[in-house]
Parts: structure tokens; sequence; C-alpha cells
């Protein structure tokens, strides 16, 4: 059982790069929002739509489950 959430765990890891890759880029990269922070995007943001959307879910998605089966493996290892 070990060996399998360790093999499922090496395969989540590799789609959670991935996912995190693949998101696009939420920076405008001007002069002021280096200067500032990025403070002044604070209210301008724009709901996700499209592939950018799906992206976000998937990240969220694989995360969760990197989470669950690092846990899995944990208890395991311990008993």
């Amino acid at each position: 059982m070990y060996n399998i959430l360790l093999t499922a765990f090496l395969i989540i890891c590799v789609l959670l790069i991935a996912c995190v890759m693949m998101q696009p880029a939420k920076t405008s990269n001007d002069a002021m929002s280096a200067l500032t922070g990025g403070a002044g995007d604070l209210f301008s943001r724009k709901k996700a739509r499209g592939f950018e959307a799906i992206m976000q879910v998937a990240t969220t998605i694989m995360g969760a489950i990197f989470f669950i089966v690092a846990i899995a493996l944990v208890y395991l290892s311990s008993h």
C-alpha cells in the first residue's frame, strides 16, 4: 500500500507542478506596480474566465489531493 501511495504521490507532484506552470501571468509588469508593490491593482481584479479559471480549479484540486496523499503517507510510514 505504501509503494502504491508513493507512486501516486510522485505523479501528483509532477501534475501539480504542471498545473502551476501553465497558469497565465497575472502581473502587468509596469513601472508603477514595481514601485508601489502593485497596490493600485487591488480593486481592479477581474474574475478568472476560460482557461485561467480551469487552471485555478485544477491547481486547487491537485493541491488538496497532494496534501491528502502526503498525510496518508506519513500515517502509513509511522505505523
